[in-house]
């Protein structure tokens, strides 16, 4: 049995979407099980990137056989855009598939996410890409599924039904014109005779091809650290990018998962509000988000730019059960005469090693910092760990002893060549 999931270990962006790539040269499925558009991977493949957000990053391969799950939200709109961009650039989607379980962004859950974000003094910072409000519809045992693609009478009657009672809430309390039915259905009827064909028992599926001992790759969006239940609550996303989101999120049982990779970038990024104990404020910040081309994918927001945080690093290798990490994004650092590793957080006198539940405390911690020096040389053309400069290999080494997990690929540049394999994953 190979089964593997990867994760990220931080906010997000941390390159998932660059190694999901390059292990899926050897994978026979990628299942994406959570999140929807609000998040983006980034696949460069010889120079040329390709930026996905609800198709599997294994689609660039061509080969692989790539599945939407059951937990993951879909706007159809956007997937069959996405669809229509990658056959244009001479890429297949002959092997995507779609969960009949997965949920649908409808209209109303994108208004709903502007408005929210309009008009609460809570605000979250969504991309207000109607992902939270489409998951709290699935709980509240109102969403549209894309089984029901499949029995359009039976959509047209749960469209009716939901729409209704989202428009009462649209012009009585944020006093908005309501949306419009015979508009939505049209709309909708177009979406779902484009994804018919694609839509399918993804639980037999994926447990037929585990039980035939085929290699599947178990792909997660956003992060760790907006974990619905794990994250910086409340700014956090609606899903659970864990590694116990693959078991609800593409109906695998928790046995059948091999080994689950984190992947975590040299420095520590996060888009939108929250905490941020390491963020870096000034010229250094700044540095870190030029070099990196720290710009979100999804929104083109700029990324928050600090050190490399291992009290989440620790947090997430104990939640997730990591057995390997891929470091990226290493390249950015050369050329900094020190760098920091953040080995604990002091609040309020104390000094802490856990990662907190309180957000508010977090607002005023302080890093403790651990002091490396730096390295000039470029590394983006190293292929192998011995002809890495003494002081990157020292920097690698201090992270794998504090998180206690082996760092089994190190990314060194975005393209899918250039990385350092200190240990087969597979």
């Amino acid at each position: 049995m190979a089964n593997y999931v990867v994760v990220g270990m931080q906010w997000g962006d941390e390159g998932k979407g660059k190694i999901i790539d390059v292990l899926a040269a050897r994978a026979d499925y990628v299942v994406r099980y959570q999140g929807g558009n609000n998040a983006g991977h980034t696949v460069v493949v010889r120079g040329e990137k390709f930026a996905l957000h609800l198709l599997p990053s294994g689609i660039v391969s061509g080969k692989t056989k790539c599945i939407i799950g059951p937990g993951v939200v879909i706007d159809p709109a956007v997937l069959l855009g996405e669809m229509k961009e990658l056959v244009a650039r001479g890429g297949s989607v002959d092997n995507l598939f779609i969960s009949d379980r997965a949920h649908i962004v409808m209209p109303w859950h994108v208004k709903m996410d502007e408005l929210r974000e309009e008009f609460s003094e809570g605000r979250i910072g969504t991309t207000k890409r109607g992902i939270g409000p489409c998951y709290a519809d699935k709980i509240t045992r109102i969403g549209i599924r894309a089984v029901d693609f499949l029995q359009m009478d039976v959509f047209a009657k749960k469209l009716k039904i939901a729409l209704d009672e989202k428009n009462e809430i649209f012009t009585k309390i944020y006093n908005q014109p309501p949306l419009s039915y015979e508009k939505i259905l049209a709309d909708y009827t177009e979406y779902a005779a484009a994804l018919r064909d694609k839509i399918i028992d993804s639980i037999e599926e994926i447990n037929k091809a585990i039980e035939e001992d085929k290699i599947v790759l178990f792909e997660g969006a956003q992060a760790m650290m907006l974990d619905i239940t794990y994250g910086t609550y409340p700014y956090v996303t609606s899903s659970s990018p864990t590694s116990g989101g693959v078991t609800t999120g593409a109906g695998v049982a928790p046995g059948k998962i091999s080994k689950c990779i984190g992947v975590m970038k040299a420095y520590t990024t996060r888009v939108g509000d929250g905490p941020f104990v390491t963020e870096l404020t000034g010229e250094l910040g700044e540095r870190l988000r030029t070099v990196g081309g720290e710009y979100g994918v999804t929104t083109g927001r700029a990324r928050r730019c600090g050190w490399l945080d291992l009290v989440v690093g620790k947090y997430a290798a104990n939640i997730n059960g990591l057995s390997d990490i891929v470091l990226t994004k290493i390249d950015v650092l050369s050329g900094l005469d020190t760098i920091k590793l953040c080995t604990g957080y002091e609040i309020d006198g104390k000094i802490h090693h856990a990662f907190p539940a309180s957000t508010e405390s977090l607002y005023h911690a302080k890093p403790v910092y651990e002091e490396f020096p730096g390295w000039k040389e470029d590394i983006s053309g190293i292929t192998e760990y011995e002809d890495l400069p003494a002081a990157c290999k020292t920097y690698v080494k201090r992270i794998e002893e504090f998180l206690r997990c082996r760092v089994s690929i190190i990314s060194v540049g975005p393209d899918r060549v250039q990385n350092i394999l200190l240990h087969e994953i597979f």
